[in-house]
């Protein structure tokens, strides 16, 4: 019985890996020269979809993630750069639509807020493990 639990868990945790490499670039979006598919590809896992929010627009089958690829590829033919093709998007949709978004003085609580939360929860616990001590 324990043996195929653990063949199950062993099958579920490899297929969640191999699923996690699919994505959802559909082929009428591909572009013909692969180093430019490549650049959007790159691209496109760095930008979060606004309607799955955790997703990136890579992974993403949501219509405005879609129109999102579809758009870097424009650009990406129009001969932009990586910065240029961020530089646009973030300027339209501010650093949410980046899935890491940037050290900056508006993003600062972004990045400082789980460290405080995980001081505050140490010494939570700390002083919850004193106090049980002394009872």
């Amino acid at each position: 019985m324990i043996k195929k639990i653990f063949i199950l868990i062993i099958f579920v945790f490899l297929s969640q890996f191999f699923l996690n490499n699919i994505y959802t670039v559909e082929p009428d979006e591909i572009l013909k020269n692969q180093e430019q598919e490549q650049r959007a590809r790159k691209i496109s896992k760095n930008i979060r979809c606004m309607i799955c929010q955790n997703q990136s627009i890579d992974e993403s089958d949501a219509t405005l993630a879609k129109d999102l690829r579809i758009l870097i590829r424009e650009k990406i033919k129009d001969g932009y750069n990586d910065d240029e093709i961020y530089k646009f998007l973030t300027e339209r949709y501010s650093d949410f639509i980046l899935l890491k978004p940037p050290l900056k003085l508006n993003t600062l609580l972004l990045w400082i807020l789980p460290f405080v939360f995980f001081t505050i929860g140490i010494f939570l616990i700390f002083f919850h493990n004193k106090k049980s001590r002394k009872i």
